[in-house]
């Protein structure tokens, strides 16, 4: 099998994976910066949306039920509902069942629609349960229903006052029965007391579970955010020891032979080549140092970006003034990461390009945000026209847009150019 078999095959399980990573994210409105709150945000809508369509399918044999009492002239006849205003209540029952069931997977309205539309459910059932002159009340058959208003309630809802409404309907149907002159007999206070044991039982148990499932899952969500943390942490410091070891070695041999063939070289010429080439090989493992301090978190920013500014103007004889302002605060290493490439990839476009007198560079942290910008009183150049096979700017943008950021480039011919790059403090 030929190299690019191989790598084909390798990168085969990869884009799998990745595929399946997106297509949850886009079945769940998520970015692939997900926070563990988010997770359980999205966790706790799909358990809602699931629970809203149970309701919907409950409520469509409540209907089937409903019209069979309709179509039934003794069973309608108990309960008073005859004539046009009984139809004219049930399809007005349907099509908010309909409706509510439309908006279900909206985070809010679907929550709000289905509590309303509930509640409706529950006063239907009180004047169901109220109604017959003869049989109505404490003693309906329909009385169990109550119990199920509470379950749904407790299961979509668990919150103590948004519970209120089917506990209440105990005591209303108890205060209707009264105000109809019905007499409340010993068997049905005992109905009354037990069903109310009864209720606060299903509101303990729904609410116990709930919280508990919950807890659980975030804890599960917040596990796997410091297994994964966990991992990327341990992988960076492997690749660095085996950067440190191999690479590192390889850059300081070459800097001791430059050193060795330097003292022996006597021709200028040579003399300054091999020169350039020591001072190349030093950069090389200073970069390689910060990169090193960065992936083992060790780096600090503000200090890094102004030493960093020091040895380019050393090196380039420009006029690079630096200046900070601000509380620092601590960013994650690719945030860190990111504004270090931004400030390379900035003076070495000045550097190449602008014919700059002055560069200002400025690192500014606010509350929130931190910000960099790199300006420059050089010849400035056309933005629109970006020369093909140039991909700077293209880089700042995909790293602004990675972190929640935003990179600005302003420009103009003769103008100068000034970079700005911001991102979150909080930026992952």
């Amino acid at each position: 099998m030929t190299d690019t078999g191989l790598a084909r095959d390798e990168e085969k399980p990869s884009n799998d994976l990745r595929a399946r990573v997106r297509a949850v994210l886009e079945r769940r409105n998520l970015t692939d910066t997900i926070s563990a709150e988010q997770a359980s945000a999205s966790w706790e809508q799909d358990r809602f949306v699931a629970r809203a369509r149970a309701l919907f399918y409950a409520r469509m044999m409540f209907l089937t039920l409903g019209l069979l009492i309709l179509a039934v002239p003794e069973w309608s006849g108990y309960f008073g509902l005859t004539g046009p205003l009984a139809f004219g209540g049930y399809f007005t029952m349907l099509l908010y069942s309909v409706a509510n069931f439309l908006v279900i997977d909206h985070p809010k309205a679907g929550r709000w629609v289905t509590y309303f539309t509930l509640c409706f459910d529950l006063i239907i059932m009180v004047v169901l349960i109220v109604k017959p002159q003869v049989g109505g009340g404490l003693q309906s058959p329909l009385l169990a229903t109550q119990l199920l208003f509470t379950t749904l309630f407790a299961i979509l809802y668990p919150k103590p006052l948004a519970i209120l409404p089917p506990l209440l309907a105990l005591p209303i149907t108890t205060r209707l029965d009264l105000l109809l002159n019905r007499s409340v007999t010993a068997i049905e206070l005992l109905t009354l007391l037990w069903y109310s044991g009864l209720n606060f039982i299903i509101v303990y148990v729904v609410v116990y579970l709930n919280e508990r499932e919950a807890a659980a899952h975030r804890e599960v969500v917040e596990l796997q955010g410091d297994l994964k943390e966990l991992a990327i942490v341990e992988e960076r410091n492997r690749l660095a020891r085996e950067i440190h070891d191999g690479l590192g070695a390889s850059l300081s041999s070459m800097i001791i032979q430059s050193e060795y063939i330097l003292s022996l070289a006597k021709d200028g010429s040579l003399r300054a080549e091999i020169g350039e080439l020591k001072a190349t090989a030093e950069e090389s493992i200073e970069e390689l140092r910060r990169n090193l301090r960065m992936m083992r978190e060790d780096f600090e920013l503000t200090q890094g970006l102004e030493d960093y500014v020091k040895t380019f103007r050393e090196r380039t004889q420009l006029d690079i003034r630096f200046e900070r302002s601000g509380l620092p605060r601590k960013l994650s290493p690719d945030a860190q990461l990111a504004l270090f490439r931004i400030l390379q990839e900035g003076l070495s476009n000045t550097a190449k390009h602008a014919q700059a007198q002055v560069v200002n560079v400025k690192l500014d942290f606010t509350e929130d945000r931190v910000h960099l910008t790199v300006r420059d009183d050089g010849k400035g150049f056309d933005p629109k026209k970006t020369p093909r096979g140039h991909y700077g700017l293209l880089n700042m943008r995909e790293r602004a847009m990675k972190l929640g950021g935003e990179v600005i480039v302003d420009s103009s011919p003769g103008a100068g150019v000034l970079v700005s790059f911001s991102i979150p403090c909080n930026a992952e």
